[in-house]
C-alpha cells in the first residue's frame, strides 16, 4: 500500500510502499478514505511529541473495515468507521467506568505509538474502530465526518465538564484555532453568548460566522479587562483555554466571574497561579479537559447525523501534497481544519 512516512522528527513526509497490513486475532484493518491533519500530528512531526520512528501518523479517519482477526465480534468488512485515538486497554475500572481518557494501561495514541491513517489502510485492535451512525453520508463527506472525533468531540465534552448553561458567558481563548473555533460553534449550539479570544484578528470573521457573539484581539491590550467590559464587570462564567500557556491560564482565571469555571485542555502544560482568594470568595472552579470517551464521540455523530452541527474544514488534499498542508497547519494558516483525501 501507498503511505506517507516519517522516518524522523522535523523531516519531511516520504510517500513509500510498504505491505499491506493483516488483521491479527482482536484485531482489524480498514480502508482509509480521509485523514484529518491537525496540530496534534503536526507536533509529532516536528518533534515536539514524541514517537517512535518510522512512523505513519494520522488518527482522524473515516474508512471502511475490509479485514477482521479471530475473536473480533460486532465489527464486519464493509462496516463504515472512524478511530478512537487513544489505545485504551478496554477492562479497567476507568474503561468500564466510560472514562478511557484515564485509562492505567494506555498503549499510547493511534498514529503515535502504532501507524496511523496516512496510508490507504489503517490495522488498529477492533475496539478502537467506532462505527459510524445509519444516516451520516460519509461517502459525500468524508473529510467532514473523520475530524468530528477531535474537532467538535472535543468541545462537546467540554460542555458537560465545565457545566456551560444557556445564556452564560464563554470566552475561548485560541479560539481562531483548529479545536477552537468549534468550541465556539459548540458553545453556541448550546445557546451560551460565546466570546472568541485570539491573537489573529483575521480570524475573526470565522469565529463570528460559528457563533461568537463578541470577539477580544489578544494582541491589541488586556484581556482580562476587556472581558470584564464585554460582561459588563461582572466576569465570564467560563474560560475555556486551548492555548493554555502560563499567561493566558491566569488571564483567564483573572477573568473568571462568580461561580466561574476555567477549563484547561493541554498546551504547553506548564504551571500557573491563582487567587486562592478568589476561588474561595467566588467558589470558582478550575478543570482539565482530557480528550474524549468514546460515548462522546457517538453522541456527537449522532448530533452531526440530525444536522444540528457540522465540522468545518477548509483544505482537503491529495496524500502526495501532505508536506504542503503540513506547512500550513504548522503556520496557523488552516482555518478549522484540514484532511488528506486517501482513496
Amino acid at each position: 500500500m501507498k503511505a506517507m512516512v516519517l522516518k524522523a522528527p522535523n523531516e519531511p513526509f516520504e510517500m513509500m510502499e510498504v505491505p499491506d497490513p493483516v488483521a491479527a486475532p482482536g484485531e482489524a484493518v480498514a480502508r482509509v478514505i480521509t485523514c484529518g491533519s491537525g496540530l496534534t500530528i503536526q507536533h509529532i512531526k516536528a518533534g515536539r511529541i514524541s514517537a517512535p520512528f518510522p512512523r505513519i501518523i494520522g488518527h482522524e479517519i473515516t474508512g471502511e473495515i475490509v479485514d477482521v482477526g479471530a475473536g473480533v465480534t460486532g465489527l464486519a468488512a464493509g462496516a463504515a468507521v472512524t478511530a478512537y485515538y487513544y489505545l485504551n486497554c478496554g477492562h479497567c475500572r476507568w474503561c468500564l467506568s466510560n472514562l478511557e481518557p484515564l485509562c492505567v494501561n494506555t498503549r499510547g495514541n493511534v498514529g503515535r505509538n502504532c501507524d496511523g491513517g496516512y496510508a490507504e489502510y489503517i490495522k488498529l485492535p477492533a475496539h478502537n474502530f467506532i462505527q459510524l451512525p445509519e444516516g451520516l453520508d460519509y461517502r459525500s463527506h468524508p473529510a467532514e465526518i473523520g475530524v468530528v472525533t477531535d474537532a467538535l468531540a472535543t468541545p462537546y465534552k467540554v460542555l458537560s465538564r465545565a457545566r456551560i448553561k444557556a445564556g452564560e458567558w464563554v470566552a475561548v481563548f485560541g479560539a481562531g484555532g483548529g479545536v477552537g473555533i468549534h468550541q465556539v460553534m459548540m458553545a453556541k449550539w448550546a445557546r451560551a453568548r460565546v466570546i472568541a479570544v485570539d491573537l489573529a484578528a483575521y480570524k475573526f470573521d470565522a469565529c463570528r460566522k460559528a457563533g461568537a457573539d463578541e470577539v477580544v484581539d489578544a494582541s491589541s491590550g488586556n484581556v482580562v479587562e476587556a472581558l470584564f467590559d464585554v460582561t459588563g464587570g461582572q466576569g465570564v462564567d467560563v474560560v475555556v483555554d486551548y492555548v493554555s500557556l502560563t499567561e493566558t491560564l491566569e488571564a483567564g482565571a483573572k477573568a473568571l466571574g462568580r461561580h466561574g469555571r476555567l477549563v484547561t485542555l493541554g498546551g504547553a502544560g506548564g504551571s500557573f497561579r491563582v487567587s486562592a482568594g478568589d476561588m474561595l470568595q467566588k467558589e470558582q472552579d478550575l478543570l482539565g479537559s482530557r480528550y474524549v470517551t468514546r460515548r462522546e464521540i457517538l453522541d456527537t455523530l449522532d448530533l452531526v447525523a440530525r444536522g444540528e452541527v457540522w465540522p468545518l474544514v477548509t483544505d482537503i488534499r491529495p496524500l502526495a501534497e501532505a508536506e504542503a498542508l503540513h506547512e500550513r497547519v504548522e503556520r496557523g494558516e488552516v482555518t478549522g481544519r484540514a484532511a488528506l483525501r486517501i482513496a
